[in-house]
C-alpha cells in the first residue's frame, strides 16, 4: 500500500512478492536487481513499471534486450549527443518485472558543458539526416547479414573430420566455436542496441522541439493538431501490411488464386494446392520474395521469444491476406489513405501557418517543421529494422543453440534456453563442450539444468497471475523528464491517479463513465468496444470496432484500416500506437492507464482523439 501522508510508493527495498515467486531474484543479473549497497540512492528515485517495453514477466534470456537499450539509449543521451538537462533510464528488476526510472538532471556545470556538445552534435544530425539515414540502413543490414551468415555448431560429432587435422591441424575445434558462437551473437545484438539508438532519441527530441515552438507562437493548440501537423510518412514499419496488400491485389488477378486463400484450410493445404497451377505458383513466388525482409515481423511486440513472427508462423500473414481477399472482393479499399493524411497535414500547417506575425517566428516555424518532417520516420524505420528483423534473426539462431543443448541432455526442450540469462548460457555451453573433450560415458548436470528451467517456468508463470504496484519510491512533485512523458505517457497526474488507487482501493468499473489520455490522433468518432488484453484476441477485431489495449503492436498494422479508433493504457504522444494511427488517420486516445480494466467489449464508447477523452456511452 502506498503511505498517501508521504505521497509515495512502496520503498523498493521493502516491496514484498508473492510467495509462489520465491526464487525469482537468481533469474536475473545481480546488477539488475535493487541491493543494499545502492540502497540510499535507489530509495530516492521514482521507478514505475515500464509496460512499453516488457509489459509482461520478462524471462531471463530476454533480458538481455532490455540490458542493451539501458546503456544504449542513455549513453546516447549523457555521453554522445549531450542532451544537456537529460540523464540515463536505469532499470531494475521486481519479481520478474520491469521497472525503470528517469536519472534527475546533473549539476548545473555538467549541463554547461553537455550543452557545448550538444549545438554542435544534434542540429548537424538534423541538418544531414537523410545521408547519415542511408549509411545507417547499409551499416544495420549488413550486421543482421552478419549475425545470418553466425554458424552455430548442429552436434558434437563423435571426432573431428579429417579435413580440420590434416594436412594441418585446424588448432581449434567445435568445443571453441560453440562458446565462442554464443559469445559472438550477444555482442552483436548489443552493438545492433548500439546502432538503434543513433538518431532514435533525436527524432524524440525534434518532436519536442516543434511541438514546443508551435504551443508558443499559437497558444491554446491541441496535442492532436501538433500531431497532425507531423503525420504522414512512408516508413519501413509500414511495408510488410503493404506487401500483404500487394499480395492480395495479385492474389484477387490471378486465375483461381483468391478462392484458395479464402479457404478454410491449413497453409500447408494452401500452397499444396496453389503449387498445382501456374498462377498458384507465380503468387507463392511473390510471397517468397516479401519474405525476406518484410516477413520477418514479430506477432507481437518483438520483445519475446515466445510471440514467434510471420516468416515462422505463416497462419498470421495468410490470415490477414485471406482477410484483404474479401474485403477486395466485397469492393473495398484495402490500403491506408496517405493521400488523405498528408492532404490534411499540409492544410493544417498552412492554416497555422498564416496566423504567425513576423519573419523570425515564422523561420523559427519553419526549422523546428522542417526538422521534425525529415527525421520524424526514423522512429518506425528503425523500429522494423532492429525490434523486428534483427530479434527475428536473433530468436531462430539462438534456438539452435537450445537444439544443441536438448540433443546433449542438458535442457528438456529447445526454449528452454530462454530460462537462464546471458551469463548463465555460458556454464552450460562449457560444459557441454567440456563433456564432448574428455571422451565417452561422461556425466553432465542436465537433471540439474532441467529443474531449474521448470522452476522457472512456474515462476514467470505465477507472475503473469500477479498485479504489481504500478510504481516504486518517491514521485516527483513534478515528471518533468521529456522521453518519460512522450514516449512511456507518464504524468504526473496520472502519478497522482496510482496513488489515490493504491490509498482507496480500486474504483468500480461500472462507475467510470470517463477516463481521460493523451490526444493522440485527431478525430472524434463513436462505436462498440473491442478489448484486447492478449496477442492472439487480435484476430477477434470485427470491422468499425473501437480497439481497447494495454498498447498497440508494430505487427498490427493490418488492422488498422478497418477499426475506427484506439485506445490504449500505455504510451504518450510519441509511442507506437500514436504514431501508427495518425499515419491511418484513426482517431486514437493512449495513455489512458485503466481503459482496459473499465471498459469492456460490447460498450459503446465515444474516443475524442482531439481532447484525449474516452466516453462510455452505453454499457454492453
Amino acid at each position: 500500500m502506498a503511505d498517501e501522508k508521504a505521497g509515495r510508493f512502496p520503498d523498493p527495498h521493502e516491496y514484498q512478492v508473492p510467495a509462489e515467486l520465491e526464487g525469482w531474484e537468481e533469474m536475473y543479473p545481480s546488477h539488475h536487481l535493487f541491493s543494499k549497497d545502492r540502497a540510499d540512492w535507489e530509495k530516492q528515485q521514482f521507478w514505475y513499471q515500464d509496460k512499453i517495453h516488457a509489459p509482461d514477466p520478462v524471462p531471463p534470456l530476454d533480458l538481455l534486450f532490455q540490458e542493451a537499450w539501458q546503456i544504449a539509449l542513455s549513453q546516447y543521451t549523457t555521453r554522445v549527443f549531450c542532451i544537456p538537462p537529460a540523464q540515463g533510464i536505469a532499470q531494475r528488476m521486481v519479481g520478474c518485472y520491469l521497472y525503470i526510472c528517469a536519472i534527475a538532471p546533473p549539476p548545473d556545470e555538467v549541463i554547461g558543458k553537455k550543452a557545448a556538445h550538444f549545438e554542435k552534435r544534434v542540429f548537424y544530425v538534423f541538418e544531414h539526416y537523410n545521408e547519415l539515414w542511408d549509411k545507417w540502413l547499409t551499416k544495420f543490414k549488413a550486421l543482421g547479414e552478419e549475425m545470418k551468415a553466425l554458424e552455430i555448431p548442429t552436434e558434437m560429432p563423435e571426432f573431428v573430420p579429417d579435413d580440420q587435422v590434416l594436412p594441418a591441424p585446424k588448432g581449434f575445434y567445435v568445443s571453441y566455436d560453440l562458446i565462442e558462437s554464443f559469445d559472438k551473437i550477444v555482442h552483436m545484438m548489443f552493438k545492433g542496441w548500439q546502432y538503434h539508438f543513433e538518431m532514435l532519441n533525436l527524432t524524440y527530441l525534434a518532436y519536442l522541439m516543434f511541438g514546443d515552438v508551435a504551443r508558443k507562437l499559437f497558444p491554446g493548440i491541441s496535442e492532436s493538431t501538433i500531431g497532425k501537423m507531423v503525420a504522414g510518412a512512408y516508413v519501413s514499419m509500414f511495408r510488410p501490411e503493404e506487401e500483404l496488400c500487394r499480395l492480395s491485389r495479385l492474389a484477387v488477378s490471378l486465375r483461381g488464386v483468391a478462392g484458395t486463400l479464402k479457404k478454410d484450410a491449413s497453409v500447408d493445404d494452401k500452397i499444396a494446392e496453389l503449387n498445382q497451377t501456374p498462377d498458384g505458383r507465380q503468387w507463392l513466388e511473390e510471397y517468397e520474395k516479401s519474405k525476406d525482409p518484410w516477413f520477418f515481423v514479430s506477432n507481437g511486440s518483438g520483445w519475446f521469444h515466445y510471440e514467434g513472427s510471420w516468416v515462422d508462423t505463416p497462419e498470421i500473414p495468410y490470415g490477414y491476406i485471406k482477410s484483404y481477399v474479401e474485403r477486395l472482393e466485397n469492393g473495398e479499399t484495402i490500403e491506408r489513405s496517405l493521400d488523405d493524411v498528408e492532404k490534411e497535414r499540409d492544410a493544417t500547417v498552412a492554416e497555422y501557418r498564416k496566423l504567425i506575425a513576423s519573419d523570425e517566428d515564422r523561420e523559427a516555424f519553419d526549422g523546428a517543421y522542417n526538422t521534425i518532417r525529415t527525421i520524424y520516420r526514423y522512429a518506425e524505420d528503425h523500429l522494423f529494422w532492429v525490434e523486428h528483423w534483427f530479434h527475428t534473426i536473433w530468436f531462430s539462431k539462438i534456438r539452435k543453440f537450445g537444439k544443441l543443448l536438448v540433443d546433449n541432455g542438458m535442457i528438456n526442450q529447445p526454449d528452454d534456453i530462454y530460462m537462464f540469462n546471458r551469463y548463465e548460457i555460458p556454464q552450460l555451453l562449457t560444459e557441454v563442450s567440456t563433456a564432448w573433450a574428455l571422451g565417452v560415458n561422461i556425466p553432465v548436470r542436465g537433471d540439474y539444468y532441467k529443474a531449474k528451467a521448470a522452476k522457472r517456468r512456474k515462476i514467470l508463470e505465477a507472475a503473469g497471475n500477479w498485479n504489481p504496484t504500478p510504481a516504486l519510491g518517491v514521485p516527483p512533485e513534478e515528471v518533468a523528464e521529456p522521453f518519460t512523458i512522450m514516449l512511456w505517457g507518464i504524468t504526473t497526474d496520472k502519478v497522482k491517479e496510482w496513488l489515490k488507487g493504491m490509498g482507496q482501493g480500486e474504483v468500480s468499473a461500472e462507475d467510470v463513465s470517463e477516463i481521460k489520455g493523451f490526444a493522440a490522433s485527431a478525430g472524434v468518432v463513436e462505436g462498440k468496444a473491442r478489448v484486447l488484453k492478449l496477442l492472439k484476441q487480435v484476430i477477434d477485431l470485427e470491422p468499425g470496432e473501437v480497439m481497447v489495449c494495454p498498447t498497440t503492436n508494430p505487427s498490427w498494422a493490418p488492422v488498422f484500416t478497418k477499426i475506427k479508433a484506439a485506445v490504449t493504457d500505455i504510451g504518450g504522444l510519441t509511442s507506437h500506437a500514436a504514431i501508427v494511427c495518425r499515419e491511418y488517420g484513426v482517431p486514437s486516445v493512449t495513455g489512458t492507464g485503466v481503459a482496459t480494466s473499465v471498459i469492456k467489449t460490447g460498450d459503446m464508447i465515444r474516443v475524442d482523439g482531439d481532447t484525449g477523452v474516452v466516453t462510455i456511452l452505453e454499457r454492453a
